[in-house]
């Protein structure tokens, strides 16, 4: 009978080479079945493997929070809607208006519909055509919104200043018919004249509108965000040949010290990546399913500026296009940009591009630096027109596992995010408040704080709570994402 060694086969190989079977395999496990040259179970009785101790932070730090932590507060609610008013434009302006001629010189102009005429009569207008660029001014002689007038709610009487028809064929102005824009500039009354009489057409008292102020109103329910981590009772008392380390410094040679803590700072950055991207569900209703929540790049593209295909690499004009936009909105002086790698390049090499102060194209004064120091070109901060801008890069919009490796019409390449704070009315309160432009609002009352709670079930790890060998960790986070004044924020899309 052949004789079966003990130890595997003794048959040699024809050439010199390394196999499988020259080492012992650790990672399969003591007890494990035996493998092609794995030597089955006989690590854990015979040699000390030459194992690091000590996990290689492959990724680096791989928390993508604090974000929101450094544009906004987190303040507590308790209702499951969280309302605010944000103040409409304070003087007195109309797209859309559609004209035509009246008796002579005159013309009615009619308001778009469905909005709210508060022209009053010796009111002075600007109408301006988009079309032709052409613009007229006059006074306004009778107004749809007096209760006395013959005219259309949404109609006013204009008689210009220029001694020609506004619309129709030469010796006409020329004006289209629609898509006129007019806005209120004044008035001019006579000697003498009163504005406490009521409607008269063409009298010497004409009553004035009261204009009330205007408000829109905007709202966002919460999410609830949920985690959990369990591991029996059996594996928490096993100990492992690596030690292993956190993020947020924790280590040992526990591994579900590893897993607890990678399910918490996942869980936190949840928190903030679903406040980023949450969107209403527009099949909730119907469903049955959660509303959804508002992040911030669906208010941005709701409410907001959309930029698509910009690239600082192209120069400053596209991006001086972007403040005199800002300019027709609210615009705020200070103001952050949060911005994916590339973007923040193509920022800076523009920014380096205006600097240069001499043939070279290189300039030291800007960055502060002398010529015998390194030369920076990595801007922080800088000034533009009227408006300070503080640079940073973002890192949700650099990691691979989120939007980092994602290119052409769906990246995301940086938003602008208006800093300090905005004036909001406050319907519990009946008064204005103050409020970060971008904050958080989370469940809160006396009887229970939904910030972020954690709390453990079970009978492992120091829980008694039922009879379940095991750890059940738990994460819970009830919130939403306020992004007021959306019209001064910016979002950079790819092209």
């Amino acid at each position: 009978m052949s004789l079966i060694p003990q130890f595997g086969s003794i048959i040699p190989s024809q050439q010199k080479e390394l196999l499988n079977s020259n080492y012992l395999q650790f990672n399969n496990g003591a007890g494990g079945p035996a493998g092609p040259g794995d030597g089955g179970d006989s690590f854990a009785q015979q040699y000390l493997p030459e194992v690091y101790e000590q996990e290689v932070e492959r990724y680096g730090n791989r928390t993508l929070s604090g974000f929101l932590r450094m544009v906004g507060a987190e303040m507590p609610m308790t209702s499951d809607q969280v309302i605010w008013s944000e103040q409409n434009r304070l003087h007195i302006a109309y797209d859309g208006v559609a004209g035509g001629n009246a008796a002579g010189t005159t013309a009615d102009l009619t308001l778009a519909a469905g909005v709210t005429n508060v022209i009053s009569i010796n009111d002075t207008i600007v109408i301006l055509d988009p079309a032709t660029g052409l613009e007229s001014k006059g006074i306004v002689t009778d107004s749809g919104a007096y209760a006395g007038s013959a005219l259309g709610a949404q109609v006013i009487n204009v008689q210009p200043f220029s001694d020609v028809a506004l619309f129709g064929v030469a010796p006409a102005l020329g004006l289209t018919t629609t898509g006129l824009k007019i806005f209120v500039y004044g008035s001019d009354y006579q000697k003498g004249q009163s504005t406490d009489g009521a409607f008269a057409a063409g009298g010497q008292n004409q009553k004035r509108i009261s204009v009330e102020p205007s408000f829109t109103q905007y709202s966002n329910s919460p999410l609830i965000l949920r985690s959990q981590y369990v591991v029996n009772g059996s594996d928490m008392a096993q100990i492992g040949w690596v030690e292993v380390a956190t993020e947020d410094g924790t280590s040992g040679y526990l591994w579900y010290l590893k897993a607890e803590s990678e399910t918490r700072l996942r869980f936190e950055d949840y928190l903030e990546m679903s406040m980023v991207e949450a969107e209403y569900n527009q099949v909730a209703a119907t469903a049955g399913v959660n509303p959804g929540s508002e992040g911030l790049f669906a208010a941005i593209t709701s409410r907001g500026n959309v930029q698509s295909g910009f690239t600082a690499a192209a120069g400053i004009d596209d991006f001086d296009d972007i403040l005199k936009n800002l300019d027709t909105q609210g615009a705020i002086e200070e103001n952050m940009l949060f911005l994916q790698r590339q973007t923040s390049l193509d920022f800076d090499d523009m920014l380096a591009n205006i600097s240069g102060g001499f043939a070279g194209g290189t300039a030291f004064g800007l960055f502060e630096n002398s010529e015998e120091m390194a030369l920076n070109l990595g801007f922080s901060g800088f000034r533009r027109g009227s408006y300070d801008f503080y640079k940073t890069d973002w890192k949700y919009l650099n990691d691979a596992s989120t939007r980092g490796a994602v290119t052409g019409i769906n990246s995301i390449e940086g938003v602008l995010v208006p800093a300090g704070t905005s004036t909001v009315y406050d319907q519990i309160l009946g008064t204005n408040i103050r409020r970060p432009f971008l904050h958080v609002r989370y469940r809160a009352s006396q009887a229970d704080d939904r910030r972020m709670k954690s709390w453990v079930t079970g009978s492992a790890g120091g829980a008694f709570t039922s009879t379940l060998d095991a750890m059940e960790i738990n994460f819970l986070s009830e919130r939403c994402l306020v992004t007021q004044a959306a019209n001064n924020f910016v979002l950079f899309k790819g092209v």
